[in-house]
């Protein structure tokens, strides 16, 4: 009876043991996101270009009320490299998108691996401005099965190196395998040139790697 009670005991330091380091594990996790925008300012992003980039209901809300002869950007202060990055968007009308490791040449254009944004069917692909274009575009089809007109949606974009994953609300939609751009760069946030612009992000947090 005592071998069997000492077995169970056992038993149940280990699951214990067991689940109190998956909980620590998940909370440093957690907290080792890092929030870039607090939903109130624009601390920590700097503007560029046309447009009008203004904080609303808890949302960084771009606009332009005509089609803009410039680029809108609003651009992170801070570079980074590797890393993940997840933010909620909402596409109200024309072509936006998030760019990681990119930099800006004056007055507006921004060089870096750009994720589409758009109420058409191109959100969550690669494309490169004034580059390569298209790296890794997803088929209208598999967007419209993950994408919600009108609603927010969730974007998740992990870069190691030369390794590139975008996920658009759970379901991936875009892979580069050893990208030649791999330096640091800025978080850019892009109102399209020549359109009308309405797109909205929230939510903005970072998990920095080595």
């Amino acid at each position: 009876m005592n071998v069997w009670q000492n077995l169970v005991g056992l038993v149940v330091c280990i699951v214990l043991g067991w689940a109190a380091c998956t909980v620590t594990a998940e909370s440093t996790t957690t907290s080792n996101w890092k929030p870039l925008f607090d939903g109130k300012a624009l601390d920590g992003w700097q503007p560029v270009g046309d447009g009008r980039w203004v904080v609303e209901d808890g949302a960084i809300c771009g606009k332009t009320d005509i089609a803009a002869d410039r680029y809108g950007l609003l651009v992170s202060d801070k570079k980074y490299k590797n890393l993940k990055v997840r933010f909620k968007f909402k596409s109200v009308e024309g072509n936006s998108g998030f760019y990681i490791r990119g930099n800006v040449l004056p007055p507006d254009k921004a060089h870096g691996l750009q994720i589409e944004i758009s109420p058409r069917g191109i959100t969550g692909g690669i494309y490169e401005s004034y580059g390569r274009g298209w790296i890794s575009r997803p088929t209208a089809e598999l967007v419209n099965k993950c994408y919600k007109p009108g609603h927010w949606n969730e974007m998740l974009i992990t870069a190691n190196a030369g390794d590139v994953v975008v996920e658009l609300n759970g379901v991936k939609t875009a892979e580069l395998k050893n990208d030649p751009v791999q330096e640091a760069g800025h978080f850019i946030l892009q109102l399209h040139s020549g359109h009308k612009m309405h797109v909205m992000f929230k939510d903005i947090e970072v998990l920095e790697r080595p």
